[in-house]
């Protein structure tokens, strides 16, 4: 198939996947921002860096087995392919409800880390427990499914499974939320979620069942098998692009423990500005997960110029989108930001917010490619430093020194210092892995 093509077709229901969670989480917070209390916005807020989490464990076992699967297909090794899939689905059923049954049992600890306090406590509370006593196992499990079935190119499936829920999650928000239904605000917002994921699971469960003898994933209990290879093989994908989630959710633990010190305005301007920033970043993040079934197919099978073609195609298509996005945060920012609010001080928050953390975007879209790249591949030591790199050695340190030189208005800059030398980061590392991999494939 064409690269242009094929991208398109990997790519395009891969982004709308990555998006669904976004669109869960926007619905939640324009559904909750209608009641014009900034106690329950700030709830939903301060709930994200939990369900921010779930996707350490989507990673693990999502990226690691989908990666593995992927690479087995390259070289023809169908029982790996069935092996790597069943472990991918069995420890992401047990990590859900470890999840589940971890937080209700530190739930009060956990609600002063995440920086509420007693105004806020209650509501976020609410949302947590229907989101993750309740709904850790289906939230995990759906996405994890996701990658599965995308891991043999069935990206299109993948896409409609996780949409399911996103749909239902739109509609039964207002009822769930609103005073004209049952009135239950950030709580209410948990519970549409919950049922959502629920319905997007029993999708993919129909979707196996259906294409039983047709399909390479396999959830037979007598296939997980976790040999040493199939742990390594997954793990060595899966764990640095769980780390890298983690550390996601200790930047935005101390992003809203910064923003909470200013008061729950402020906290609400800042998880709207981040919402509506995480779309085109989850579109990033989905144009790079999308070819990774690409790129390690044609990495397994040796075939290096059409990975750096798909590379080098899929990266202009990135780049060109995130800048226009960037712009169009700039000028709009403020509309954008009322949408979800209509409060002076928090639109003014929040459009301060918005146009500087959208100056990070085409910069992040390097990154991203980089680390999908290295997870296609195999090379988890490489996506694990730049994961290391971005939280803990720039972005960290740099919402301390910017909030201490700029109050409140520095957090949102310091994505940018960040990606800034990421992205230079990236274009070295890849470059001298392309160089490395066509003299072992064209020597001389």
């Amino acid at each position: 198939m064409p690269i242009p093509k094929a991208v398109m077709q990997l790519a395009i229901p891969t982004v709308i996947s990555s998006l669904v969670m976004v669109i869960y989480n926007l619905a939640d917070t324009y559904f909750v921002g209608m009641l014009n209390d900034p106690i329950q916005n700030a709830a939903v807020t301060l709930a994200a860096p939990v369900l921010l989490a779930f996707n350490a464990i989507n990673n693990l076992f999502g990226v690691g087995s989908s990666s593995m699967m992927s690479r087995a297909l390259g070289g023809k090794d169908m029982d790996t392919v069935y092996k790597s899939s069943a472990f991918g689905f069995y420890c992401a059923l047990f990590s859900g409800l470890l999840f589940s049954v971890l937080y209700t049992v530190f739930s009060a600890p956990l609600l002063v880390v995440l920086g509420a306090n007693a105004e806020t406590a209650q509501a976020t509370g609410g949302y947590l427990m229907w989101t993750v006593s309740f709904g850790a196992a289906p939230a995990i499990l759906n996405v994890v499914m996701a990658y599965l079935v995308r891991a043999e190119g069935a990206s299109l499936h993948a896409s409609i499974g996780t949409m399911s829920g996103c749909l239902l999650n739109i509609l039964l928000d207002p009822i769930f939320v609103l005073p004209w239904g049952l009135n239950l605000g950030a709580a209410g917002a948990g519970c549409a979620t919950f049922i959502s994921n629920c319905v997007a699971c029993l999708y993919f469960f129909v979707l196996l069942f259906v294409r039983r003898g047709r399909t390479y994933v396999c959830i037979n209990p007598r296939q997980f098998r976790p040999t040493m290879r199939i742990v390594r093989g997954v793990c060595g994908v899966g764990i640095p692009a769980s780390i890298q989630n983690l550390l996601n959710v200790t930047g935005m633990t101390v992003l809203n423990n910064f923003a909470a010190s200013f008061g729950s305005d402020a906290v609400a301007a800042m998880g709207i500005a981040q919402k509506i920033n995480t779309v085109p970043f989850q579109v990033a993040l989905g144009i790079s997960q999308g070819i990774m079934p690409l790129i390690s197919y044609n990495y397994a099978s040796g075939n290096t110029r059409r990975m750096k073609k798909t590379f080098f195609f899929t990266a202009r298509i990135s780049l060109s989108f995130l800048f226009l996005v960037m712009i169009a945060y700039l000028v709009f920012a403020g509309d954008l930001v009322r949408m979800f609010m209509d409060n002076e001080q928090i639109v003014a928050y929040g459009t301060s917010f918005l146009r500087g953390m959208c100056l990070a975007m085409p910069f992040l879209c390097m990154d991203f490619l980089a680390v999908g790249v290295f997870q296609a591949c195999g090379l988890g030591k490489e996506a694990f430093i730049f994961a290391v790199l971005r939280k803990i050695v720039l972005e960290i340190p740099a919402l301390f020194i910017l909030n201490w030189i700029f109050p409140l208005y520095g957090l949102a800059y310091a994505q940018l210092v960040a990606e800034i030398i990421l992205a230079a980061a990236a274009i070295i590392v890849l470059a001298r892995l392309f160089r490395r991999l066509e003299r072992h494939q064209y020597p001389g």
